[in-house]
């Protein structure tokens, strides 16, 4: 009779097997056995010295969590099998009176999560194998300082008992017994210790320390499980992008102690300096400590060079076996260890967590020592990391307290008073003041106010709001929806958290972070080297997408250009409309009653326009630049309506006015409307080309881009009119001129109908801002200042779609505009202009899309070099590697 579906699985699952020992594990990796377990194996298994244990793998905390946190059946069986074996190798018994086998209990993931789940040390000990221990080893003081250890890492991590009231007890102690350090106490102090922490133990669960071994090291296992869970945990994952299924290993490990005695220590090494990559031996160590001393700051431990002294002969031992390590893994290691009784013992190595010029400086170091080829190296570096290079920093020493948090809009740190409103941003910054610029929004008539400030902080908007995109662009710090700041502009004041401030004070802002800090604190400066260099070189040598920037002035181009960009991607016409000079002109144009008064003022507007396009073509001599025509409605361009200078400018805004200007009167419409405004730009665009072409005897690649195209009608009606109008400059002027039309892709229906618009364009540009806008039904600034938070918290979305593509519908449209539009011009120029374009899951997207070029804010443009350079190698199956968890 055969086995029905059901017989079939509970077959697999009685053949299922959740343990594995160190001695057997070497080859299972890192998904299975979680980092921290896969390095043990490993090590294990090229001869270094790793005390016996075995790894409870990730598969039974999935399936602990998939039946509510109910242990797998047979997994109890199995773990007192494996027991066995580790007390067989041993030649020691778990939970033995007279000489026990102690043993810790570990976490590991797969995805290197430091600090964020639960570790207990010393687990088998109890009111009589305390009093073995001290015989059998003849160190009444090591035995009760171990079992005071467990009981109160027990405490914490099983039953919840707060780790403050275990520290209360110890502190009192050491104050009576007037000892400084915790080794200062002597025997009878730790035996009075342990009894008052077994009361703390009693009364806060109701019930004595469990004194049957097996029972601590089951419920162990189980609080290893639930530290998966944490908030800290969850809170972690969700700022690296580490799913939440993956769970967690258990590492069941032979206690090794570095608290004999002075001749016993532990500590934290690393093969190269975490900070600056610099070769060699780094890192601390305590004597007469256990591992959890070092990384919780009990005692301040010695530098690692110390240990030559005091462990000559662990020391040197220490060194071979790092010096193996890193040549094994060909990576940085972050090593924890332990010597017992002048024995040396690894209890784990992992990939080191760097900075990101350490990061650079290892990556090319391990190339010219021959550990890396220039392709691992490329692959090795998180581009994220890259803008910490470009911009200044918060200290990593520094002390402040952070007085409220908004979203991390724009990278880097700034520290300057606080202003309330552009013009006095302007007027401070000219005078060399430092400020940050705090506003309850802003908007295109800030830009002066922002580009003197060090940083802007706004109480709404997100990642894509006006602050954050001039920001970015610009290279400086912005934290935007901070939800905690509210402003008196009448009063010049505001309130930040449960603090008053005043216009003038002194505030730090973190656009990495988003924290916002009381005062002034240290910062350390951008810090590029000839590493930088050499690193992107080696990516561009790879790379088959393209890397261009958004870029609206000859500043920002030529700031693109220095970091390597391919051209401009996106310029945006109309910040060019918002300078002081030329305000009154843009207002006169929207307020004209006749074309004729709208030809009038556009025709004052066309000289500032060419202008700025020659700097811009200039800037970018030899590569191509697309211009947006203009984009927003009207009304951003006129003062909110209770400013109004006279009754007809009241009138008009009125008229303006749109419920959804979103999807109003904007883009191609305005255009369509109002053609005489596109036919100003396009003689201004064609004029600016041909005078920087005769300037400098080189033609710029010009491509004239029409927004929120949706209809291939609009796109027909608005080629004519560039066509034609660029035609008549060019008869004028006797000249020729290549140059491309195109469209921006930002409404779904544009996508699904590419193919149509296709038939128009020389090109086609995503503008995924609003392409994830019209396609989520979401308004950015109002999604990332309310709900959106909370969807990423409730995992209800992995990633915020405005940095990170949402590549099942985003991406998809994409996908659909990109196979339609082949379809009727296989060679059409395709690229993306959004900010995602500097995201590196979103450039590996357009990679795999088949996409000519990226474009983001020139200070991104670095990030997206590396990463479209990963995208390549990840699809010949280069990629980073991680060692332990």
């Amino acid at each position: 009779m055969g086995l029905g579906p059901m017989g079939e699985f509970e077959l697999r699952a009685m053949d299922r097997r959740y343990i594995y020992d160190f001695s057997e594990g070497g080859e299972l990796g890192r998904e299975l056995l979680g980092g921290k377990g896969a390095g043990l194996a490993e090590m294990t298994s090229i001869g270094l010295p790793v005390p016996a244990g075995f790894t409870v793998t990730t598969e039974a905390c999935r399936e602990y969590m998939r039946r509510g946190g109910r242990l797998p059946d047979g997994l109890a069986e199995e773990v007192q099998e494996h027991v066995g074996r580790l007390e067989e190798a041993a030649g020691k018994r778990f939970g033995d009176p007279s000489d026990p086998l102690l043993v810790s209990v570990r976490s590991g993931a797969a995805v290197s999560m430091p600090g964020m789940m639960d570790t207990i040390l010393n687990l088998g000990l109890n009111d009589e194998a305390v009093e073995g221990l001290a015989r059998a080893t003849g160190n009444e003081r090591f035995a009760l300082d171990a079992y005071r250890r467990l009981v109160q890492m027990f405490g914490d991590v099983v039953d919840g008992i707060e780790a403050e009231l275990f520290e209360r007890e110890l502190t009192a102690l050491k104050a009576r017994r007037g000892a400084t350090q915790d080794v200062e106490l002597e025997s009878g102090d730790l035996r009075e210790l342990v009894g008052r922490f077994g009361e703390i133990y009693s009364r806060h669960t109701g019930g004595p320390f469990p004194q049957d071994a097996r029972d601590q090291l089951e419920r162990a296992v189980r609080a290893v499980f639930d530290s998966w869970n944490t908030p800290r945990a969850q809170v972690y994952r969700r700022a690296n992008g580490i799913p939440d299924d993956l769970g967690t290993a258990v590492n069941v490990v032979q206690m090794v102690f570095g608290n004999k005695g002075e001749d016993s220590g532990t500590g934290v090494a690393f093969t190269r300096d975490p900070s600056t990559g610099e070769p060699g031996m780094w890192g601390e160590f305590l004597v007469n400590a256990q591992g959890e001393d070092v990384v919780a700051g009990i005692r301040t431990p010695e530098p690692i060079a110390a240990m030559r002294k005091r462990f000559p002969g662990a020391h040197d031992r220490l060194t071979e076996t790092m010096a193996r390590l890193e040549e094994h893994y060909r990576e940085m290691q972050d090593i924890e260890f332990t010597i017992e009784e002048g024995t040396l013992y690894l209890l784990q190595t992992r990939t080191g967590k760097r900075t990101a010029a350490a990061a650079l400086r290892i990556a090319v170091d391990m190339v010219t020592e021959s550990l890396l080829t220039r392709e691992e190296a490329v692959a090795r570096v998180d581009p994220s990391q890259l803008d910490q290079l470009l911009h200044p920093m918060i200290d990593p020493q520094a002390e402040y307290e952070v007085a409220a948090r908004g979203l991390n809009a724009s990278p880097g740190a700034a520290t300057g008073k606080i202003v309330l409103d552009a013009d006095r941003a302007e007027e401070q910054g000219k005078a060399g003041e430092a400020v940050v610029l705090v506003r309850t929004e802003t908007t295109p008539d800030d830009i002066h106010g922002v580009i003197e400030a060090r940083g802007v902080l706004t109480a709404h908007g997100g990642m894509t709001s006006h602050a954050a995109v001039v920001a970015r662009g610009m290279g400086k710090p912005c934290v935007a929806g901070c939800e905690a700041l509210s402003i008196d502009l009448s009063a010049r004041r505001l309130r930040l958290g449960a603090h008053d401030l005043a216009e003038g004070d002194v505030i730090t802002i973190d656009g990495g972070t988003g924290d916002v800090i009381l005062g002034e604190v240290d910062l350390v400066p951008p810090q590029i080297d000839e590493n930088f260099g050499t690193l992107l070189g080696w990516a561009d040598d790879v790379r088959r997408l393209r890397v261009r920037a958004n870029a609206d002035t000859p500043e920002d181009a030529a700031k693109a250009r220095e970091f390597g960009a391919e051209g401009i991607g996106l310029c945006r016409t109309e910040h060019m409309f918002m300078a002081e000079e030329r305000l009154p002109l843009v207002r006169a144009m929207i307020l004209a009653t006749s074309e004729d008064e709208r030809r009038a003022a556009l025709d004052r507007l066309l000289p500032f326009q060419q202008e700025d396009f020659e700097g811009i073509l200039a800037a970018m001599a030899g590569l191509p630049v697309t211009i947006r025509l203009l984009d927003p409605p009207l009304h951003e361009f006129l003062p909110p309506l209770e400013e109004a200078e006279s009754a007809e400018m009241a009138r008009r805004i009125r008229a303006l006015r749109e419920a959804n200007p979103m999807l109003g009167t904007r883009g191609c419409r305005l255009g369509l409307l109002y053609p005489e405004i596109y036919e100003m730009q396009v003689r201004a665009i064609v004029r600016a080309a041909l005078a920087v072409a005769g300037r400098t005897g080189e033609a710029p690649l010009v491509e004239i881009m029409h927004p929120l195209v949706g209809f291939a009608e609009e796109l027909r009606r608005l080629r004519r009119l560039t066509l034609d109008t660029a035609s008549s400059e060019l008869e004028q002027a006797e000249r020729q001129l290549d140059y491309l039309v195109g469209t921006m892709i930002e409404l779904p229906r544009a996508c699904v109908r590419a193919d149509e618009i296709a038939a128009e364009a020389d090109f086609f540009s995503f503008g995924t801002n609003d392409l994830t806008q019209t396609t989520l039904g979401f308004s950015r600034d109002d999604a990332e200042g309310k709900f959106l938070t909370r969807y990423l918290e409730d995992r209800i979305l992995d990633a915020n779609p405005f940095e990170t593509l949402d590549v099942s519908g985003v991406g998809d449209l994409m996908r659909i505009a990109v196979e339609r539009a082949r379809e009727i011009d296989p060679e059409i120029k395709l690229g993306i202009c959004g900010e995602h374009g500097g995201d590196a899951r979103s450039v590996a997207f357009c990679h795999e899309l088949g996409l000519a070029y990226v474009s983001c804010s020139p200070y991104r443009v670095p990030l997206a070099r590396l990463a479209a350079a990963q995208a390549t190698l990840a699809e010949r199956g280069v990629t980073a590697v991680q060692v332990g968890g």
